[in-house]
């Protein structure tokens, strides 16, 4: 939900703009639609397949009209929940299931209720499930998720999903010898560093596909498509794709095969600004009204340091810069950004740090505890 800023009074193009009329503590979310957009067709130029977005990244309605007039209009879904809201935002939105483990009752509501056709599975007994509760339909898709090796992502994600190559090619036969209809699926793990991922996991791809010998009608090639965060560079998106290229062309895939990817972070994360208040300042200790239980989750558990900058709204700050260890607005002592901040030697309460590429997984792992939470989202052009 947007929530109107309180005496703004006038059209405004800057962060710095917005501040100086602003008269609320904060934190603000602020979206740069045009951004994503932009991240959104600079995708589609690249890949070579469909593009379809994670909900899980960042599901608020604003990031995802941007993407919309991006162009995506289908998405990734890993719950019942995230099925219903996508489907009441937008009833035309093709939906994918690819969460390898649901529930029972999930699996029938996806199919029943919201017209969902493609499904995953990385183990016999999550087959079973869908075989026993929905009917033989070639429409319904299920790939089997595969283990990729550890490649150079900041979270591994084979270690809880995924079967092995002799796992997979009987589960390809068991679909395919049912009625529905096969495909294959991967996830390199996100934030992945190494471009060359892709190719290793679609070389197994290809093992798998040579050992089962069955046509497969999808593939899906997941996420994991990094971005940039301070002193954390990665290749550009063109050396993921090069490398994505390269590992289709060995596959020779029936051009009837819809290939496709399910992009998060690397569509939205720059579309994204945090701006929080520092609330008091101890010698080079900060305590700002944000924190890892609002939108620095996932900076906490993997060590990002998001691109920043301080503001004081009308005024100069000094251009000699200090270290400082930033505290989170609750109560708790886990409560701390990683890292520290180099920052102007002169903040003080009442000015403004911009956290930028904060898009991705920090307004969905927002919790809301001790009561703290966003104040107000602005959409800038």
């Amino acid at each position: 939900m947007t929530i109107l800023i309180r005496n703004l009074g006038e059209m405004h193009s800057t962060i710095d703009s917005i501040l100086s009329n602003y008269d609320g503590d904060g934190p603000i979310r602020v979206v740069w639609p045009r951004r994503i957009k932009k991240n959104v067709q600079n995708f589609q130029r690249l890949f070579s397949g469909h593009v379809v977005y994670a909900v899980k990244c960042n599901p608020d309605p604003t990031i995802l009209e941007a993407l919309k007039q991006g162009g995506i209009n289908d998405f990734d879904v890993a719950s019942i929940g995230e099925i219903e809201f996508i489907k009441t935002w937008n009833q035309d939105s093709v939906l994918y299931f690819q969460h390898p483990v649901k529930s029972r009752s999930a699996i029938n509501s996806a199919y029943q209720n919201h017209g969902v056709r493609h499904f995953s599975i990385d183990h016999a007994d999550e087959l079973n499930k869908i075989f026993e509760e929905l009917p033989t339909n070639p429409e319904i898709v299920v790939y089997v998720r595969l283990a990729t090796p550890e490649l150079g992502a900041k979270e591994d994600l084979s270690n809880k999903f995924g079967a092995n190559a002799e796992e997979a090619s009987k589960l390809l036969k068991s679909i395919n010898s049912r009625g529905l209809s096969p495909a294959l699926s991967f996830h390199v793990g996100s934030q992945c560093y190494r471009p060359e991922a892709y190719r290793v996991a679609l070389a197994l791809v290809k093992k798998v596909m040579n050992v089962s010998e069955v046509p497969i009608r999808c593939l899906n090639l997941g996420g994991g498509f990094p971005v940039t965060y301070t002193g954390d560079p990665v290749a550009p998106l063109e050396v993921f794709m090069r490398e994505i290229d390269a590992g289709l062309s060995s596959l020779s895939l029936d051009q009837n095969v819809e290939l496709f990817c399910e992009p998060g972070r690397s569509l939205v994360a720059e579309g994204m600004s945090v701006v929080a208040r520092v609330c008091l300042r101890k010698r080079n200790k900060l305590y700002i009204n944000d924190g890892i239980f609002g939108h620095f989750l996932e900076t906490h558990l993997h060590g990002f340091q998001p691109p920043n900058r301080a503001i004081r709204p009308g005024s100069r700050l000094s251009q000699d810069i200090e270290s400082y260890e930033v505290f989170g607005a609750t109560c708790d002592g886990n409560d701390v950004l990683p890292g520290k901040l180099e920052l102007p030697n002169d903040i003080r309460e009442g000015d403004w740090i911009e956290f930028g590429n904060m898009g991705a997984y920090s307004s969905a792992l927002s919790s809301g505890f001790n009561g703290f939470g966003v104040e107000a989202l602005v959409s800038l052009c």
